[in-house]
């Protein structure tokens, strides 16, 4: 029996690991892939306190290893359900079940998709949502980046540095990321703004060799790309929970200082519904997450 049970092994996963094991809670961390969530992808962190200049990859490696050494369990296993029998959780994975007085949900986000025909089919080949995990392989070609944030905007800036040309697709006529940023690309020669169109069909043969996107008005251009990099935002990676805990629109855990509705059962990071989602909030809410895991055990 664990004292908590933290499912996903991101930012707020591990903190809440590290915080919990500093308080001598016996301590699993489920992960289903590998620990660091979306922030492995970010090559400069600029924005955590006095962590400026690490990579998102050397940020995660320490935080997983920080909870290794307090002696956080860590296991890479899907988790599939979850249970609540009161004083008692059970959590479900691929291979597992495991019992815990308390469970700390820090699943995060995942990529928001298009919904085309053949869109999973591609995922790498041709279609990808982590320009700085797959441009490499487009070096010289020409891609094309959908979306209008700033995801979207840094990502057809780090593109147009390795690809001959960046075609930059945006539902709107405006983009919503930094106005700096947005003069940054349209100083760019090789960065084409498509606006006011979105993609609608992927032609492809075994890989992606095209794209069709349809303007406001209803025309559609065919533009002939090695690669689509989908930037359109995330998604709460919830659906497991659901009639489980209490949730919001959209997937967002309904969770007011990392309580759900259930006692017993917490939510941490970017899959809480709140206002602002960045490494700092998922870290604090991990350490929050503990404190109310803390007060119900009485410890």
């Amino acid at each position: 029996m664990y004292d908590v049970i933290i499912i996903g092994g991101g930012p707020a996963g591990l903190t809440a690991a590290v915080y919990a094991r500093r308080a001598n809670l016996k301590t699993l961390v489920l992960e289903a892939t590998a620990c660091g969530g979306q922030i492995i992808i970010t090559p400069d962190i600029e924005n955590y306190p006095a962590a400026m200049h690490i990579s998102g990859l050397d940020f995660a490696s320490r935080l997983e290893s920080q909870a290794n050494e307090l002696g956080a369990e860590i296991k890479f296993e899907e988790v599939t359900g979850i249970n609540d029998n009161g004083i008692e959780k059970e959590v479900i994975t691929d291979s597992n079940t495991y019992k815990g007085k308390t469970v700390i949900i820090a699943t995060g986000t995942k990529s928001r998709k298009l919904g085309l025909e053949g869109e999973d089919a591609l995922i790498g080949h041709g279609v990808s949502y982590c320009a700085t995990c797959d441009g490499s392989f487009y070096r010289g070609r020409v891609v094309a980046v959908n979306g209008g944030g700033n995801t979207a905007l840094d990502d057809a800036l780090f593109l147009s540095n390795i690809a001959d040309r960046v075609y930059l697709i945006h539902r709107r006529d405006e983009f919503r990321g930094d106005a700096e940023t947005v003069e940054k690309i349209k100083a760019k020669d090789n960065i084409e703004l498509v606006l006011n169109s979105r993609v609608t069909k992927l032609i492809y043969d075994n890989k992606l060799e095209a794209i069709e996107v349809t303007d406001n008005n209803g025309i559609i251009r065919k533009l002939d790309v090695g690669a689509l990099f989908i930037a359109i935002g995330r998604v709460p990676a919830t659906n497991i929970f659901v009639n489980k805990v209490s949730m919001l629109e959209g997937g967002y855990i309904d969770g007011e200082y990392c309580h759900t509705n259930i006692p017993g059962i917490f939510v941490a990071g970017d899959c809480r519904n709140k206002e602002v989602r960045q490494l700092v909030t998922a870290t604090a809410d991990g350490a929050v997450a503990v404190h109310e895991v803390l007060k119900l055990l009485n410890k």
